[in-house]
């Protein structure tokens, strides 16, 4: 398992004098990993532990609370998505008006000097740090030479069509139910982490049982229906097929994340469980009662049952976490 912990004072001594990768890293799509698959070959050929610095909350929550980031992946997943990809620990530091009044040397000398003990730092190009977002990777590079410490800094990573991979991208595809497209970015099927909790039970009622999810954030996903795996908490792994919104031909009411679980038959309340998302079968829809509304539910359960006995892994990654 993967050490996770808040403070770097906190980190373990053998976790000291790592390699560093150093960034927010929401999402941990194909561009971060760019950066954390360079941090792990220079662990491997320093013999070093592997480390992540990121930061919690997401700085921009604290500079802009009236525009808070939708994560794509709040830490717990984050924290899991680095332990697949081969790191012993990841500090979440806190991001408050102390860290972000620190001056780029500070920052320096304090966190990564006395109390990671970094042997090596890897960075993106364009990642900025310290007060006023005056600390550069020039700077980091000038530093490390000065402190003892490497640093490697990672080129911004392109996809096959030569856009710069990034979070707002992914945040914008999943916004219009893009999950595939999405997929694509993130190099692994868009995962999500809630508990199972209670809801008005109408699935039952229409012999759709379903395991229901809420969300952080409402802005992030498209309404609609969806293709999909569903993680218990003891591992175990079902196909489904899901719906997000606010049901509308029953209430309009506050958006859940409604999964039905093919061939499976149990209670799942309280669970914490994850959800990796395939494919968009279609939006929400109103329908005019309750028989045509179960025959689409048919139809979407056969297409999610087709799609998803076709699906194979994008990535190592994605193996890991939706398969």
């Amino acid at each position: 398992m993967i050490q996770r912990c808040g403070d770097p004072r906190a980190l373990s001594a053998e976790c000291r004098g790592a390699v560093v990768a150093i960034g927010n890293f929401d999402g941990v799509h194909r561009g971060h990993q760019a950066v954390l698959d360079a941090a792990r070959s220079e662990a491997v050929r320093r013999d070093a532990p592997l480390v992540c610095l990121t930061f919690e909350p997401h700085p921009r929550t604290l500079f802009r609370p009236d525009q808070p980031v939708p994560r794509l992946t709040p830490a717990p997943m984050k924290a899991r998505l680095l332990s697949a990809l081969g790191f012993d620990a990841v500090v979440e530091h806190r991001f408050d008006r102390e860290t972000a009044s620190l001056s780029a040397d500070a920052f320096v000398a304090k966190v990564l000097v006395d109390e990671l003990g970094a042997r090596h730092v890897v960075v993106g190009f364009d990642f900025q740090f310290g007060a006023y977002r005056t600390g550069t990777p020039a700077f980091l590079v000038a530093e490390g030479a000065a402190r003892g410490f490497g640093v490697t800094v990672v080129e911004g990573f392109a996809d096959e069509g030569g856009a710069i991979v990034s979070s707002s991208r992914i945040r914008s595809d999943l916004g219009r139910g893009d999950v595939a497209v999405a997929a694509g970015l993130l190099g692994y099927r868009w995962t999500v982490e809630a508990p199972v909790v209670h809801g008005q039970k109408l699935g039952r009622t229409l012999g759709y049982p379903t395991a229901n999810m809420a969300f952080a954030s409402d802005d992030l996903l498209a309404h609609g229906i969806y293709a999909v795996k569903f993680r218990r908490a003891d591992g175990t792994l079902h196909g489904g097929v899901a719906s997000y919104g606010r049901r509308p031909t029953f209430d309009n009411g506050a958006a859940l994340f409604e999964t039905y679980l093919f061939d499976f038959s149990g209670d799942l309340y309280g669970e914490t469980a994850e959800v990796s998302l395939f494919a968009y079968l279609r939006g929400e829809e109103k329908f005019d009662g309750i028989a045509p509304l179960v025959a689409q539910m048919d139809r979407d359960a056969a297409e999610a049952r087709a799609f998803l006995a076709h699906a194979t892994p994008l990535s190592p990654l994605d193996a890991a976490i939706a398969f």
